[in-house]
């Protein structure tokens, strides 16, 4: 979860197309269609809009959806069910449930209480902290007092806890023993990511070395100063060995920064993720990210009240793919790719599903329809 630094001012469209995001169509249970390895054109639509099968979309950062927070260890099986449901509806057919910063045993709980929904749609946890930095800025909206340093033991107990489901780490590369941390994901088949940091650039190469794969919401989780140059973002960027996941809200990064750093990685190595909360797919109002009370705003933005920095979002990851073609210029093919194809073969498995979608390159708006397993 992302509460790096105050969120930009973006065109007063972006942030209506933002805030609209829980306005997208319900998708109706169809039939299955072909296509499942790329976009396949199965049915003419009005002038200037496309309808194609695709792969269904994947998301690698979820904090919670529509009201249900998987923070939350009294979270129900029934309430697991309906935020896959309303996901399922933007397109979603994978993903990793995210749990952030707390004791270990906070987090056992949460990850039992949302694996025992059973839902094939998960693919495994996301571990984001507690090996993060216990700055301000770095640390984000993460309680200070659960960071801690990177142990083996305490992840291990983590693992069993999670009854071996953790499939990806987020953690800071300059705290304590996280060198060594990474070193046994990558034997065991868990993948590293950095975030929440504020490293030197010398141990961000290490931490590659070390095994690191992925940059988790490049531009986020960090300071609000840096050094222009070198900075940790700079040498992430410029990193071939990472794949960087971004949240295209308008609110995280400017559209310019998001088309200077799909252009630095390249589309084949960006991952677009959500860091949604459970005010996703919700009307502006107060919502709960494990014991952390933020507000959704008019215009799409999620904050601790009074405090300048964001606190996860309330994107859905169809909106995600269709601000990521209008601000970084890249094609509906590529930006669909970035949520579906990339973050499943970066986790080792076949995009889920298939989805019927209606694309209008004129308005920017990405339309499920049909969501098919």
């Amino acid at each position: 979860m992302s509460a790096s630094r105050p969120d930009h001012p973006t065109r007063r469209e972006f942030i209506a197309a933002a805030a609209a995001a829980a306005a997208a169509p319900a998708l109706a249970e169809g039939r299955a269609v072909a296509g499942a390895d790329s976009a396949t054109p199965w049915q003419a639509g009005p002038a200037g809009v496309r309808r194609f099968s695709t792969p269904g979309l994947v998301d690698l950062q979820v904090n919670g959806f529509a009201g249900v927070d998987f923070n939350d260890p009294g979270v129900t099986t029934d309430q697991v069910r309906h935020a896959l449901d309303v996901m399922r509806r933007h397109g979603v057919t994978g993903l990793l449930p995210t749990i952030i910063t707390s004791t270990a045993e906070h987090f056992g709980r949460c990850a039992r209480a949302v694996l025992r929904s059973d839902a094939k749609a998960i693919l495994g946890i996301h571990m984001e902290g507690p090996y993060i930095s216990p700055e301000d800025g770095p640390r984000g909206a993460h309680p200070r007092e659960f960071t801690r340093p990177a142990s083996l033991d305490d992840f291990k107990r983590r693992q069993d806890e999670a009854e071996g489901r953790i499939v990806l780490v987020t953690l800071a590369p300059e705290v304590p023993g996280a060198l060594l941390l990474i070193e046994h994901l990558r034997s065991a088949g868990v993948r590293a990511a950095i975030g929440h940091t504020g490293a030197a650039p010398e141990l961000i190469r290490d931490a590659i070395r070390a095994g690191a794969t992925l940059s988790t919401h490049l531009g986020n989780g960090c300071a609000n100063l840096i050094p222009r140059h070198p900075n940790f973002i700079w040498e992430q960027l410029a990193a071939d060995e990472l794949t960087a996941s971004l949240v295209v809200d308008g609110h995280h990064l400017p559209p310019a920064t998001v088309k200077s750093m799909i252009r630095a990685k390249t589309p084949e190595r960006v991952i677009l993720v959500t860091d949604a909360i459970s005010a996703a797919g919700q009307p502006p109002g107060e919502y709960q990210i494990g014991s952390s009370r933020v507000r959704l705003d008019e215009n799409g933005r999620v904050a601790v009240p009074g405090a300048p920095n964001l606190a996860g979002s309330a994107l859905t990851l169809d909106r995600a793919v269709a601000n990521t073609v209008r601000f970084a210029g890249v094609t509906i093919e590529q930006a669909l790719a970035m949520a579906s194809t990339r973050p499943a073969a970066y986790l080792g498995v076949a995009a889920p599903g298939t989805l019927d979608v209606e694309w209008d390159a004129g308005s920017f708006t990405l339309r499920v329809l049909r969501a098919s397993s």
